[in-house]
């Protein structure tokens, strides 16, 4: 396990999706700690509820409307950044968007949407802040938020597994090539489980240009939305045990201990050469 992060006081800290869930209480923890922040997220209106739960600790964040799926926008949110604070130390690449329904009916819609968020999101984060974090010369750590659905193969959840697991294998090449290059940055990969955060809500940001949806999403997102509901760990226990794995050096974080069954089976029916088991209750 490589070294953690635990100087925060005074050290910035930049979160995507900051308008609600996870992100929201990212930036709450962050503020708790002393850290200045940016936050970014294309839904305005939460931003600035996220501001308000701020104030309480004294924040005074930069605010910025970012779509992450656009390289013009995260480039453009990181050039203010930096003008701001000179430096990055966390940079958390949080956003995501959720869409169900069977493989064969997903839209090109869907992937455009998906893909763009959750994976592109991620690479347009590393693209314009990493390579000013190397060259700043200071420790930082870059936090990717996944899921266990980066690990696992969910029944009508195909779009969004596909893209969770290209984020978790984008963190693992990240981390090696930032060893290779002796940089002082580590990473992590943020692999929750179900939490009631608003990811059964998404399609509330999904672009008006975007229309074709999965005709069967219907069937997966009341099971999701139950899902999340169901959550016995909150978005603050999220950022909790996030910053207790960003302190410990930790690359996978885990929240949901109890979801390595599934994903042991999983790595054991690759190795066995044997047909996927879906693990998946009903």
């Amino acid at each position: 396990m490589e070294e953690g992060f635990r100087n925060f006081a005074g050290r910035v800290a930049v979160i995507t999706g900051a308008g609600s869930g996870i992100g929201r209480a990212l930036a709450l923890a962050a503020a708790s700690r002393g850290m200045r922040l940016a936050l970014l997220d294309v839904d305005m209106n939460g931003l600035e509820e996220t501001r308000g739960l701020l104030a309480a600790h004294g924040a005074q964040p930069l605010v910025r409307r970012c779509d992450v799926s656009k390289a013009d926008d995260v480039q453009a949110a990181a050039d203010a950044v930096f003008a701001e604070f000179g430096n990055v130390h966390l940079l958390f690449n949080n956003a995501g968007v959720a869409v169900g329904g069977y493989s064969w009916l997903a839209t090109a819609d869907d992937w455009q949407w998906s893909l763009g968020v959750n994976l592109m999101g991620v690479a347009n984060g590393i693209r314009s802040f990493v390579p000013r974090m190397i060259a700043a010369g200071e420790e930082g750590r870059v936090v990717n938020t996944a899921s266990v659905a980066g690990f696992l193969s969910v029944p009508g959840s195909s779009v969004y597994c596909a893209t969770k697991h290209a984020v978790v294998t984008l963190s693992e090449c990240l981390r090696h090539e930032l060893a290779i290059e002796g940089a002082r940055i580590g990473v992590s990969v943020l692999c929750p489980a179900f939490a009631p955060t608003g990811i059964a809500d998404a399609e509330r940001n999904r672009p008006a240009g975007l229309g074709a949806k999965n005709p069967s999403a219907g069937l997966f997102d009341t099971r999701l939305r139950k899902a999340v509901e169901s959550g016995r760990l909150t978005a603050d226990d999220i950022a909790r045990i996030t910053f207790v794995g960003i302190e410990a050096g930790r690359f996978y974080i885990l929240t949901h201990p109890k979801i390595k069954a599934a994903i042991a089976t999983r790595m054991e029916d690759i190795l066995e050469e044997r047909t996927p088991t879906d693990t998946v209750p009903r």
